[in-house]
C-alpha cells in the first residue's frame, strides 16, 4: 500500500492516465489524494472527471479536494457567468467539453462531485489543501476557504506546522523547485509542475509524491498539442 498526491490536472486527461496506470500503476490497495484543479485550460475537463468516477467504482481508493477553478463551475451557477474569469478561450474551450453553452446546463453529476469535495485534509502526518494556509491565524485548521483554494502568498512555518508537512499545489514551480522543497524536513511542498502549461519550458509536468517516501513521480504532458498560453 503506498499513498500518493498530485494536484492540478486541469483536463489533461491522458497525462492523468498515464500517471496513474504507467507511472505510479496505482492499485486499489494504494490511497490517492487529489489536490483540485481538475477542470479548465486543458483539452478534456469533463474526461478527467469521468476517469475519477471509474476509479470510484472501481474500488480505488481517492480523496479528491476542490481547487479554485473547480469552484469556479459552482460559483458561475450560484452566481451567474459573470463570477467566471475565465479567458474567453478557455471558458469556451471548457463548455465545449462538456457539450453545453453555460456552465449552468453542465449536469448535476459534476456540479454534485464539485460541491461536496472538502477543502482541506489532516493526516498525521500531512495537511492537504489544494492552494495553502494563512499562517496569520493562531489556529490554522480555520483558514478561511477563499484562502484555502486561492491563496498565493504563505510563509509556512515548523512552529506553527507542528510535525506535520503541508503538501498543496495551485501556483505553478518549475521541478527543480519541487525537488528542493521536497528535500526540506518541514515546511511545505508545492506539487504544481504547471502541467496544462506545455508551451513553457519551465512547467509541462505532473507531479505526483509518494507520501511515504517522500520519491517524486515525473510525467511531460501528453495531451499536447491544443490552445493553451505560454502562461498567464
Amino acid at each position: 500500500m503506498a499513498r500518493y498526491a498530485l494536484t492540478d490536472i486541469h483536463g489533461c486527461l491522458k497525462t492523468f492516465k498515464t500517471m496513474l496506470q504507467d507511472v505510479l500503476r496505482l492499485q486499489p490497495t494504494d490511497h490517492l489524494y487529489l489536490l483540485g484543479d481538475y477542470i479548465n485550460k486543458g483539452p478534456d475537463s469533463k474526461g478527467v472527471l469521468e476517469y475519477i468516477f471509474e476509479l470510484q467504482r472501481n474500488g480505488f481508493q481517492l480523496t479528491c479536494l476542490r481547487g479554485n477553478h473547480d469552484q469556479l463551475l459552482l460559483d458561475a451557477v450560484s452566481k451567474g457567468e459573470q463570477a467566471v474569469w475565465l479567458s474567453g478561450e478557455d471558458k469556451a474551450k471548457t463548455l465545449e467539453n462538456f457539450g453545453v453553452t453555460s456552465f449552468a446546463e453542465i449536469p448535476e453529476l459534476y456540479r454534485t462531485f464539485v460541491q461536496n469535495l472538502p477543502l482541506l485534509v489532516v493526516l498525521e502526518d500531512y495537511v492537504l489543501v489544494h492552494a495553502g494556509l494563512n499562517f496569520s491565524r493562531p489556529n490554522l485548521l480555520a483558514t478561511d476557504n477563499h484562502t484555502l483554494m486561492n491563496t498565493k502568498r504563505q510563509q509556512p512555518t515548523a512552529a506553527k506546522m507542528g510535525h506535520r508537512l503541508l503538501v498543496h499545489g495551485h501556483l505553478p514551480v518549475p521541478q527543480k523547485t519541487i525537488e528542493r522543497l521536497c528535500h526540506k524536513p518541514k515546511g511545505a511542498i508545492n506539487l504544481d509542475a504547471g502541467c496544462v502549461y506545455y508551451k513553457n519550458e519551465e512547467f509541462g509536468k505532473l507531479c505526483a509524491l509518494n507520501l511515504d517516501t517522500r520519491e517524486l513521480h515525473w510525467l511531460p504532458n501528453q495531451d499536447a498539442p491544443y490552445a493553451i498560453k505560454v502562461k498567464d
